[in-house]
This record gives structure tokens, sequence and C-alpha cells, in this order.
């Protein structure tokens, strides 16, 4: 069993920045991936970013290309998903993910779900 508890959302003005973690427990070493996804009232959950635990390889969405930028630390069993110059149309309420299954942009894929926080950005 994986549980997974976000932090770090908030209200934030056009062009800032802020960091999500995901504080995560059970077993989410070796070959899980750790996934972002966000989702707004009028959008299905949609993939954001993605980091593979035993590689450390990376994948972004490309509307946050440049923008944010997803970690992990071993040692705090987090995963961190750094987000700069941030826009309106980046609020929703953001999920961390966790799941063994490819392809890792497809939210079904995931087996275990955080609660989600709240990213709010004004213009």
């Amino acid at each position: 069993q994986v549980q997974l508890a976000e932090s770090g959302g908030g209200l934030v003005q056009d062009g800032g920045s802020l960091r999500l973690s995901c504080a995560t427990s059970g077993r989410t070493s070796g070959a899980y991936t750790l996934g972002w996804f966000r989702q707004t009232p009028w959008q299905e959950r949609a993939f954001v970013a993605a980091i593979r635990w035993d590689s450390g390889n990376t994948h972004y969405a490309d509307s946050v290309k440049g923008r944010f930028a997803i970690s992990r630390s071993n040692a705090e069993n987090t995963v961190y998903l750094q987000m700069s110059n941030l826009k309106p149309e980046d609020t929703a309420v953001y999920y961390c993910a966790a799941g063994r299954t490819l392809p890792i942009r497809t939210p079904e894929n995931y087996t275990y779900w955080g609660q989600g926080t709240q990213v709010t950005v004004s213009s």
C-alpha cells in the first residue's frame, strides 16, 4: 500500500512561483513512476510531469516544459514540483500519483493518488 500527501498549493500572482511537495509512504521505490496531474471543473485530469523513482528520468507536458521542474528526494521520500512563471491557465487542483504501468501520461495507469492541492494564479 502506498500513501501520498500533497502540500504547497496556494494563491500566487501571474509570473510567480510555487513548490508543491508529495510525501510518500509505503513502497514507492524501484520501478514506480511518480506523476503530477491537474484538474479543473471544466477539464479532465491532465498530465503535468512525471519522474521515475529509480532512474530519475523526467517527462513533462508541453504546456509546462521550461517552467516546471519535477524532482525527488530519496532521503525524504518526497517528490517535488517546482513551478515558475505561473500563468492563470495553470490554476487547477494538482494531484500526485504513483504507478507502475506505462504509458506514464495516462492517469488510468496510476494506482495511488493523493487528495490534491489547489493552485490559483491570479492575473
